[in-house]
């Protein structure tokens, strides 16, 4: 089986409507896709419909923006939790508060060198987005300031830029703690990086291990050979479960549907773990 557990769509920054992602993963000879919008279950059902419709396994999820206390990026992948789960809800809502409200400050800034206003990044992300970088990125390629995505996040939406700010993040062991609380099941996406900027110790693992943690995506793109093999080590000590996933962003990000897949085995035993909401196709 194709097992892909980590897709976006336009209900976060992904640039393909769930409807078109889920054909997309069919027509691609994914069986099983996970539909993991950042801070976003909107899309669930829309997803589910479709799946049912071309014959493909659907779970649920979401992709949470975490940080560390000394300020590293952490991403926490929750499948099959309560999207209805009060407290953690209530976090994910505050970080995406926190995102509108960066944004609108990171264009105004922009706007002071370049013709960009929020207006014009409105008109590029989908009506019930929460508006992120990404969305920045496709205005500034609008107005021919960059190529693509990836130049506007390289040259100028990277941290460090004079246009950069940061927003509200929840530790990675308190997102850990809530998705288990949700009867959902937490993994570490793409967990070792680097290329996306500094990764954390082993302390960070063990403390989320500790909380809960069920899995690592091990098989991505951006996870180096070595640091899979790494990861792989680590799993196997721990018992975690590994995953391996697109990170499929349509035509936002190079990375192509099926690109890396999760064994049965291990989708399996997030099916067994993951009692909050239902997958859906999956035989």
């Amino acid at each position: 089986m194709l097992i892909d557990l980590h897709t976006h769509s336009f209900v976060s920054d992904g640039t393909e409507s769930p409807e078109v992602l889920v054909r997309s993963a069919a027509e691609q000879g994914v069986d099983v896709v996970a539909l993991t919008d950042h801070d976003q279950t909107s899309g669930w059902q829309e997803a589910a419909e479709t799946a049912l419709e071309v014959g493909i396994g659907l779970v649920p999820g979401i992709e949470i923006s975490c940080r560390t206390d000394n300020h590293i990026s952490v991403h926490l992948l929750a499948y099959l939790h309560d999207p209805l789960n009060e407290a953690l809800l209530a976090e994910i809502n505050k970080a995406r508060d926190a995102r509108v409200t960066r944004a609108q400050r990171m264009v105004e800034m922009l706007s002071e060198d370049y013709p960009i206003s929020w207006e014009l990044v409105l008109e590029h992300s989908h009506r019930d987005a929460t508006i992120g970088r990404p969305h920045i990125a496709d205005a500034l390629v609008a107005i021919g300031a960059v190529e693509n995505r990836s130049e506007a996040f390289e040259r100028i939406l990277i941290p460090g830029s004079k246009y950069y700010v940061g927003h509200y993040a929840m530790d990675p062991v308190t997102a850990v703690e809530l998705v288990k609380q949700a009867n959902g099941v937490p993994v570490f996406a793409h967990p070792l990086a680097a290329a996306r900027g500094r990764v954390v110790q082993d302390q960070v693992f063990h403390d989320m291990i500790d909380a809960g943690l069920a899995g690592l995506e091990v098989f991505h793109r951006d996870n180096p050979a070595h640091a899979q093999q790494r990861l792989l080590e680590m799993a196997q000590k721990e018992r975690l479960i590994v995953t391996g996933s697109s990170d499929y962003h349509g035509a936002g990000k190079p990375n192509r549907l099926g690109e890396n897949s999760t064994a049965r085995d291990q989708l399996e035993r997030i099916l067994e773990l993951g009692t909050g909401s239902h997958s859906v196709g999956i035989r």
